[in-house]
C-alpha cells in the first residue's frame, strides 16, 4: 500500500512540474529581424531608379536576424543567393530601426567586400498584395565584384507574411 501511495505521489509531482513554462525572451534585434519578400532596383548615389529589376528575378527573399551576441546594436543581413549571395553582419539601432555596414566588409558567403547604407525597417508602411498592411524594409547595397563597379542597388519590399496571397 505504501508502494501505491509513493507511487501516486511521485505522478503527481512530475505531472505538476512538468506543466511549469518556461519564460521565452525576444532577441534584442527582434524589431528588425524577419523574413522579407523583396525587389532589386539600380539606383543612382541620389536613389532614383536607373533600372527596375535588372535581372528579372521579380520579388526574392532578404533575411535579417539576430547574432549569436544577442545585442541590440548588430544583427546579420543575408540574401542566401536569392540575388547576390551575401551575409554582412551590420550595425543596427532597434530603437530608431536602422542598420548599416561602416563602409565595405567582407562577405561571410564567399570573398567579396559588401556595403549597406541606409537600411531601415518602417513599421506598417508597406501594403501587401492582399490589401494587408506590413513593415516595410529598404536598404542600399554595394559589392566589390560587381561587374560594373561602383554600382547601387536599391533592396526594398515587405515582412514575408506567408499568406499565398501575398507573394
Amino acid at each position: 500500500m505504501k508502494k501505491l501511495i509513493y507511487s501516486l505521489i511521485m505522478c503527481a509531482g512530475v505531472l505538476f512540474t512538468s506543466c511549469e513554462k518556461d519564460e521565452v525572451g525576444n532577441t534584442a534585434t527582434e524589431a528588425l529581424a524577419g523574413d522579407w519578400y523583396v525587389t532589386v532596383d539600380i539606383v543612382d548615389d541620389a536613389g532614383n531608379t536607373l533600372a527596375e529589376d535588372p535581372f528579372g528575378l521579380g520579388h526574392t527573399f532578404l533575411f535579417t536576424y539576430n547574432t549569436a551576441a544577442n545585442i541590440p546594436t548588430e544583427m546579420y543581413v543575408s540574401d542566401q543567393d536569392y540575388f547576390w549571395n551575401y551575409t554582412v553582419r551590420v550595425n543596427s539601432d532597434v530603437n530608431n530601426l536602422t542598420f548599416s555596414t561602416n563602409g565595405d566588409v567582407q562577405n561571410e558567403a564567399y570573398d567579396c567586400l559588401v556595403n549597406i547604407e541606409n537600411g531601415r525597417v518602417l513599421p506598417q508602411a508597406a501594403t501587401t498584395p492582399s490589401g494587408m498592411p506590413a513593415d516595410s524594409i529598404v536598404l542600399y547595397v554595394s559589392f566589390s565584384d560587381d561587374e560594373n563597379p561602383g554600382t547601387k542597388y536599391k533592396v526594398s519590399g515587405y515582412r514575408y507574411t506567408g499568406f499565398t496571397a501575398d507573394e
